[in-house]
């Protein structure tokens, strides 16, 4: 059984089309027809996160794509991810696929990571949107371009593309209960004990541009600290 978790503050704008691509990723065909949990954690939400899963739960009942989700008051994206991995480990799970809420994986996105043949996959993003970030859209696009290793073998490290055998999470200790850079201490715990990695930009995904970044020093929240930077030296 494959498991999937996502973290949600909030996120009722963004859910629908992060499920949708996901119950396709967990019901392609090279999968044989492994079963695929997919579990949301919903931190401290008071949108309609919850209406939103509650659909889904019924428009699936009984298929192949399992969805559970359950609540936590933390407004940590750590503790968020440690929660939601025990409960898919609880399940039963050999192989934990992370990725947010406001990001899209592409159809083949579990079946590439799988076919790394290693214990933790560390993907790369893509943003195919800066419009939310209007004039300095443009900028943002370049400097992201020139700065950012979308190719094997880079070095970045996101929460919304990243995959964890069971067996290498439980021994490096999980995630931190920590408001931003778990998927980093993460990373170093499983570096410790040893784990294969896959530095890969073969599982793909889409993540947002979003100028409301729910995690101060994440992805988002880098974005926002270039534009700020930028405009600084203008």
């Amino acid at each position: 059984m494959l498991g999937i978790m996502i973290p949600a503050h909030n996120e009722e704008a963004c859910l629908p089309s992060c499920l949708a691509a996901l119950h396709i990723a967990a019901s392609h065909p090279a999968l044989q027809g492994e079963a695929v949990r997919i579990h949301v954690v919903l931190d401290d939400c008071d949108d309609g996160s919850e209406d939103i899963l509650k659909r889904w739960q019924l428009r699936h009942r009984g298929g192949p794509v399992a969805l559970s989700y359950s609540h936590i008051a933390k407004r940590k994206v750590g503790a968020a991810r440690a929660s939601g991995a025990d409960r898919l480990l609880q399940e039963g799970v050999r192989w934990l696929a992370f990725t947010d809420a406001d990001t899209q994986v592409s159809p083949e996105w579990l079946v590439q990571q799988l076919k790394l043949d290693v214990d933790v996959v560390c993907g790369s993003v893509a943003v195919d949107d800066w419009s939310p970030h209007a004039g300095q859209a443009a900028m943002l696009r370049t400097h992201f371009s020139q700065t950012y290793n979308d190719r094997d073998g880079h070095r970045h490290i996101h929460g919304a593309n990243l995959g964890v055998a069971a067996a290498a999470y439980i021994k490096a200790g999980g995630f931190q209960s920590v408001p931003c850079h778990e998927d980093v201490y993460l990373v170093a715990a499983l570096e410790r004990i040893g784990a294969r990695f896959a530095w890969s930009a073969a599982p793909r995904v889409i993540t947002s541009a979003r100028t409301d970044a729910r995690a101060r020093g994440g992805f988002g929240d880098t974005m926002l600290r270039v534009v700020a930077e930028a405009t600084a030296q203008m």
